[in-house]
């Protein structure tokens, strides 16, 4: 139902906390402890970099959903077609019932409620408590016009609160004193960091939040075109603030915790150690609530907005239906155990994420090449080339040796290989239509 009252910064206000709390999933809590914890003295180098894949690029990638329609498949049907229906598709299902979701409640098990358990009793403790937390979430997600009023204005501050709690007791009292950096840390922090960040897949979330923001929006009554960018900018730049201090105060707790509580394992035992140490069984249960609160605002904006991508994609298919079986997918898949989980959508990521960006910034860059889509399907294509190739390796379908090409590329070994490929891809794009197509491609809104 659309709202009769005018659209209000308030509004804006309610719709930036609840992006927040969408983009704030278990992995954006787990990897900055881990980041603090490496990187050590030269922690603010590295979270430098890791707030522009972090934060940077989830903003960018809001703009650009607003900028092209609120779309996604409006995005992605400027490279071609086919384009447009495989790439949406394979990204929604990435995020969604193949890992985002079901990652969300194994993680809030694993660090919420494992802690509490004795040793060897994970199987049926999983079971009832995913398909209890996937429950909820399926609940909250069959009126996603509420979206706002449940996660906005009620869960949102209370996960703030929590994550002030712990980091205003990391600042008074800190554990210890930072170390040394340590493993890559130790000559590219910043460009570590930069990389850490692809791991927190919120460009790729942002793609589909973004969706989400535009829909609540108009619901509000907001239809002008220029309003819906101009406010989605600043939804996401009010997201993106929540996400600065997050980021940044979880690093600083993971870089003074080294000294007494040494390296762990992973972000999530970090997080556990240092919540036991700065406020003990108080801080353990702090964390479960963080973290389950986290997740649990994930998980229903991801059902909801595979939901709404079904029913818009196949009208035939009802909401209810389409969110019932995306939660029940994600129960089957969330029993895996997160390992599986892991290494089931590392190849997956590593190949969409960077294709992605790009369509990211030639969307933000469109105007200045008139839409060109034989600019987007150049850049596309070199993208493409060397995150397949990237995703093979990490799949170990392919061994590097096999791929050795790709030691020829700038920026390798930082994971970023691919950017030379997209420029020129996007160059021999542009030129052929000038030879080719002099008037410009018909842009698709």
């Amino acid at each position: 139902m659309i709202k009769t009252q005018p659209y209000t910064y308030k509004d804006t206000m309610i719709i930036g906390l609840m992006m927040f709390a969408l983009f704030l999933g278990a992995g954006n809590l787990i990897f900055p402890p881990l980041l603090g914890q490496e990187a050590g003295t030269s922690v603010w180098s590295a979270v430098a970099g890791f707030l522009v894949t972090g934060v940077g690029l989830p903003i960018l990638a809001i703009i650009a959903i607003a900028k092209s329609g609120g779309d996604l498949q409006q995005i992605s049907g400027r490279v071609g077609k086919i384009f447009g229906l495989i790439f949406p598709f394979i990204v929604y299902l990435a995020i969604g019932p193949l890992f985002g979701i079901p990652r969300t409640g194994s993680v809030a098990f694993e660090i919420g409620i494992l802690p509490y358990l004795d040793e060897g009793m994970t199987t049926f403790p999983l079971f009832i408590f995913t398909i209890t937390f996937l429950g909820i979430s399926y609940w909250l997600s069959l009126n996603p016009s509420k979206l706002v009023p449940r996660i906005g204005k009620v869960l949102t501050p209370i996960l703030v609160i929590t994550l002030l709690t712990l980091t205003v007791a990391g600042i008074v009292s800190p554990i210890g004193f930072a170390l040394d950096p340590i493993n890559e840390y130790m000559n590219v922090a910043f460009f570590t960091g930069f990389q850490e960040g692809y791991f927190t897949m919120d460009a790729i979330g942002a793609l589909v939040f973004g969706t989400i923001v535009i829909t609540r929006m108009k619901e509000r009554g907001l239809s002008d075109r220029k309003r819906l960018i101009h406010h989605s900018v600043q939804v996401a730049l009010i997201a993106g603030v929540g996400l600065v201090f997050v980021y940044i105060s979880l690093a600083y707790l993971g870089s003074t915790s080294v000294s007494i509580l040494g390296y762990q394992e992973n972000g999530g035992l970090a997080l556990t150690s240092i919540s036991r140490s700065l406020l003990g069984s108080t801080g353990l249960v702090l964390l479960s609530l963080i973290i389950t609160i986290a997740c649990l605002t994930t998980a229903v904006g991801l059902i909801s907005a595979f939901g709404e991508y079904i029913s818009k994609t196949i009208p035939s298919i009802p909401y209810v239906v389409s969110t019932g079986c995306v939660a029940l997918f994600s129960l089957i898949m969330a029993n895996m155990g997160l390992t599986q989980l892991i290494q089931f959508s590392l190849p997956i990521l590593i190949i969409i994420y960077p294709i992605a960006i790009v369509l990211i910034i030639l969307t933000l860059l469109d105007t200045f090449f008139h839409g060109r889509k034989e600019v987007y399907a150049g850049a596309v294509f070199g993208t493409a080339i060397i995150s397949i190739s990237d995703g093979l390796i990490a799949g170990g379908v392919m061994t590097e040796d096999k791929i050795n090409f790709l030691s020829f590329f700038p920026f390798t070994e930082q994971g970023l290989a691919w950017i030379l490929p997209a420029i020129l891809g996007a160059a021999i794009g542009f030129i052929y239509s000038g030879i080719f197509q002099p008037a410009p491609s018909k842009k698709i809104n």
